[in-house]
């Protein structure tokens, strides 16, 4: 074996290995984070998320999609539809594949299409990438689902380094380039926004569960997409921080089980009171 060869094959060993370590840093939960606060790397400072939630993003912001068309974030708002989005870069060694096909995975799960229901935005936070990257990514995770996506159902994009800052600062995502690495490291986060471009819940982790989504997407939509067993879910369920998912809240069932014991005694005496005062009509 050629030295050009050891020296190619140690490099990517060392790039697996420093995706890894990004992996375990971020993944592993709030418990290990706090044990490994003391002694966290100084190059992972800085690294993370402030949420913005009620905020709204700029959407004068422009960048380029995946067919080297210049397109401003508006043009994915105010459509009737929520947007899910997406903050990564193509050339990641590990971590940002694993979302892209995380998100990927739940979308093909969900009875609802990319571009009919809701949409999808990736935008790389590497100013360097090219529109042709973008379309090759763009083939590869959405060539690879079974739903069918519209046209511009999932749209990747590249940018200008200040618009990218922009975008992330308003999201709270917190990254930074590593040049010794030569590697962005980064959170991994889905946003979810309103048709208004509010931001409106935070979805944290490579992998989201389908109900998950759903639920997620049909409270940003204000209950414009979903049936009526996803609205009567999100009422009795409530978005959990501490297990990134949506629990049920027994102060909310209580409820729920009120209103539909009143509707139905009410319903009952209503029957029962009409009939009776049929009978006395008729003697």
């Amino acid at each position: 074996m050629s030295i050009h060869m050891v020296d190619t094959l140690n490099e990517g060993y060392r790039k697996s290995l420093t995706g890894l370590f990004l992996v375990l840093v971020f993944f592993l939960g709030a418990p290990l984070a706090g044990q490994v606060a003391d002694r966290q790397p100084q190059q992972l400072e800085g690294v993370g998320v402030e949420e913005h939630l009620g905020d709204t993003i700029p959407l004068d912001l422009e960048f380029t999609d995946q067919f080297g068309q210049p397109v401003k974030l508006a043009n994915y708002f105010h459509k009737g539809k929520p947007v899910v989005l997406v903050l990564s870069y193509y050339n990641c060694p590990m971590l940002c594949p694993m979302v892209l096909s995380g998100i990927a995975h739940t979308a093909d799960s969900l009875s609802w299409a990319p571009g009919s229901e809701y949409q999808i935005l990736t935008v790389s936070i590497n100013p360097r990438e090219t529109a042709e990257l973008a379309k090759t990514e763009h083939d590869r995770y959405v060539g690879g689902m079974k739903t069918p996506v519209g046209p511009r159902g999932w749209v990747f994009h590249v940018g200008e380094e200040a618009n990218i800052k922009r975008l992330a600062d308003a999201v709270g995502f917190q990254y930074k380039y590593l040049d010794d690495k030569q590697q962005y490291a980064h959170p991994a986060v889905y946003f979810v926004l309103s048709e208004e471009g509010k931001i409106t819940r935070y979805l944290y982790g490579i992998h989201q569960k389908r109900k998950t989504l759903r639920l997620a997407l049909v409270e940003a939509s204000h209950g414009k997409i979903g049936n009526t067993i996803d609205k009567v879910l999100l009422y009795c369920c409530q978005y959990d921080p501490s297990s990134g998912t949506y629990v049920t809240a027994a102060n909310r069932v209580m409820n729920l089980v009120a209103i539909s014991t009143a509707l139905v005694l009410g319903s009952v005496l209503g029957a029962f009171w009409w009939h009776e005062k049929r009978k006395k009509s008729h003697t």
